[in-house]
């Protein structure tokens, strides 16, 4: 590939995911490349009208056209296409924020959403992330990995909250109670005050290609709501599963 691509690439995914404009020098500093590089390269992206500079400031941003690439993709993906009634009906049945997530390494990619009528909701964003152990979408997902995988990313757990599982023995045991039971369930794990469940949904040669999931304000998943809403979570995501081309279900949902 080409090398002044890959480099220009690195600079937008760079911009993309801070939560922040950057200088010339932090960027420099955090892709190991040198600064005259970066520069000639910052130019040229700021000419495609991929990332825009703060003429005050001198710092750099993703620009809106990242975001007009993102949504023309995620419009086309089959996924949302399969899901859009499905989650409907899930809405209109809990009254409560759907989501349909993927998997990108570590982190789970919001790719599309019905938000809770409810005045109180959680609230995310279509392209949004967060760490798969921290969310239910990401844990019913990851709990259909195979072993070696699910062994190394017990390895790799961060804290988001003080509910956040870390320990390796204690995430192990999750995976295989979701493997079990069907769904996974978030305790506040990414944000104190957030709940949700999730179940996995498989594809035609029997892969887990995605989650489907309710979130909201922990005040209404309580125990016996969260038991009230599981069969529904299962139910639907098995549905959309089907509608992949999936001829059997996953082991946990037969």
């Amino acid at each position: 590939m080409n090398n002044t691509l890959v480099k220009g690439l690195a600079i937008i995914e760079l911009l993309a995911h801070s939560d922040r404009a950057l200088g010339l020098t932090e960027i420099a500093i955090e892709l190991d490349l040198g600064k005259s590089n970066v520069h000639r390269l910052l130019q040229a992206l700021v000419e495609a009208r991929f990332i825009l500079r703060d003429e005050r400031s001198g710092r750099y941003a993703a620009a809106i056209k990242l975001w007009e690439l993102g949504s023309a993709v995620l419009s086309k993906l089959d996924l949302r296409v399969h899901a859009e009634q499905i989650m409907d009906e899930l809405l209109a049945l809990t009254q409560e924020t759907v989501h349909l997530s993927v998997l990108d390494g570590h982190e789970v990619v919001y790719v599309h959403k019905l938000d809770s009528p409810n005045p109180v909701r959680a609230y995310t964003q279509i392209g949004g992330r967060a760490r798969a152990h921290c969310v239910a979408t990401g844990k019913a997902m990851l709990a259909f990995f195979p072993p070696p995988v699910l062994e190394r990313v017990s390895q790799q757990l961060e804290a988001r909250t003080p509910r956040s599982i870390t320990d390796p023995q204690q995430f192990l045991q999750e995976m295989a109670r979701i493997r079990s039971q069907g769904y996974a369930i978030n305790k506040g794990e990414w944000n104190e005050n957030v709940c949700g469940i999730a179940s996995p949904v498989s594809d035609a040669s029997g892969q887990v290609v995605a989650a489907l999931g309710l979130s909201g304000p922990k005040e209404r998943f309580k125990p016996a709501q969260i038991k009230a809403f599981a069969p529904l979570v299962v139910s639907a995501a098995a549905r959309m599963s089907r509608q992949l081309g999936a001829r059997t279900s996953l082991p946990a949902l037969r």
